[in-house]
């Protein structure tokens, strides 16, 4: 067989082992491994074994992803997700539809010092459920703006899918995490604006809450210094160049750390539930990089990547052509696949095309994140919904799943936008 053959062969045969329902890590270290026998020779396929997990797990970028995830996690549990829905529920509360865009905003702002999506919707689901079924909200709504506002997580640095992009393309994590800030932002505006024709077209979905004064409010922006002051300090360090991405994790961790001691809202087993989650977490993480590494090395030996690319440039296909077939590609694997698994598989392929046709990385790392935000809400993996499900038992899940139709609209339409000015996500940068 040529290489194409083979390298799809090999594809088929992850997706049988997935099918088998065999860890997504485990599957892609087995056929990666398996291929390089078959391509090269055993005493590759060993040695691959042997030095790749090594290599990835002692680099030096990768300490981001366990530390933005302890930041993320001692933040949840000194409570700050709650203080968040506080301050934001005495401004937005009194609105039709107010306590739920007041989750889309306490979505994103705790966003900003997690990195996690699946972590932010557990966080705030806690929170705002409860607050929600008091004031009658329709279950379609309450479910599906948490599900949706939860992968804001991933958009707003820090974001661990950036850092994962930006590890696999050797792309500037500073740069890719400072690139989210302002599609981010975009998002969740749209999310609320989603939120306002709902509950226009249907007023019965969503009562107003009560109204706060101007003492209420005020008082209320107390509980939001503990964000500002953490974003700050990560996101800032980047942006003037005083620490590197992995220094200003570091600085938020122990920030967190200290905040919610400070505030005595940190105890002793609270920040061992959030070392056991952070470990847990990272190991699972860990383990899909280095099963990807080892299929990522079989599918270069069978020159697949550069088969694919000679491809399309024989086509003569513009690049916003090849950019809307890659995208709807995105799409189709974000339904069967979680989001770390899709971006690992895909971007070894993906990305020499890519920067052959021109496009910027930044904007092409933003691109598939937005992606991946809309394969956290649709079916029929939609992990983010599975994670409300469970947090909502008496919810149907196809209830959770027509809840977040608006806000899948919604990221197609910040999609249209990011393709409509590219020049978007880097604003920030000059």
């Amino acid at each position: 067989m040529d290489g194409l053959a083979v390298a799809l062969s090999g594809f088929a045969a992850l997706l049988g082992l997935m099918a088998l329902r065999i860890p997504i890590a485990l599957a892609m270290a087995i056929t990666g491994l398996a291929g390089t026998a078959y391509v090269s020779s055993t005493q590759s396929a060993i040695y691959i074994l042997r030095n790749a997990p090594f290599e990835r797990a002692s680099s030096y970028t990768f300490l981001i992803i366990p530390l933005f995830l302890l930041m993320g996690f001692v933040s949840s549990q000194s409570g700050l997700s709650q203080s968040l829905f506080r301050a934001a529920n005495a401004w937005l509360g009194q609105l039709r539809g107010g306590l739920a865009m007041a989750t889309v905003f306490s979505s994103a702002a705790f966003g900003a010092i997690c990195g996690s999506s699946i972590a932010t919707a557990a966080a705030v689901s806690g929170v705002v459920l409860p607050e929600m079924k008091r004031y009658r909200y329709s279950d379609a709504l309450a479910t599906g703006s948490i599900a949706a506002g939860g992968t804001l997580g991933i958009m707003i640095p820090p974001s661990i899918i950036f850092v994962l992009y930006a590890i696999v393309t050797e792309t500037s994590p500073g740069y890719l995490l400072l690139a989210g800030i302002v599609p981010g932002i975009i998002g969740m505006a749209l999310f609320m604006l989603a939120i306002a024709i709902w509950v226009r077209i249907d007023p019965d979905i969503a009562p107003p809450g009560d109204e706060s004064d101007r003492t209420d409010r005020l008082s209320s922006l107390q509980d939001m210094w503990p964000i500002v002051l953490l974003f700050t300090v990560v996101v800032g360090s980047i942006y003037t160049g005083l620490a590197t991405p992995t220094e200003s994790a570091a600085f938020g961790a122990m920030g967190a750390i200290t905040i919610g001691v400070l505030r005595r809202k940190l105890s002793w087993t609270a920040f061992r539930s959030a070392i056991t989650q952070t470990v847990v977490t990272s190991g699972m993480i860990f383990f899909i990089v280095i099963g990807a590494d080892m299929f990522s090395f079989f599918v270069a030996l069978t020159q697949m990547p550069m088969t694919v690319a000679a491809w399309f440039t024989a086509a003569d296909l513009s690049a916003t052509t090849v950019l809307m077939i890659i995208f709807v590609i995105y799409l189709a694997l974000g339904a069967v696949m979680d989001e770390i698994s899709m971006l690992l598989l895909t971007v070894p392929i993906f990305f020499p095309l890519i920067t052959a046709l021109g496009v910027d990385p930044i904007w092409f790392g933003v691109m598939i994140v937005v992606t991946v935000q809309l394969g956290m809400i649709t079916p029929p993996v939609g992990i983010n919904v599975f994670v409300i499900a469970g947090m909502a038992p008496d919810v149907p899940i196809q209830t959770i799943f027509r809840g977040v139709l608006p806000f899948v609209l919604a990221l197609f339409c910040l999609t249209a936008i990011l393709f409509a000015f590219p020049s978007l996500p880097t604003l920030i940068l000059r």
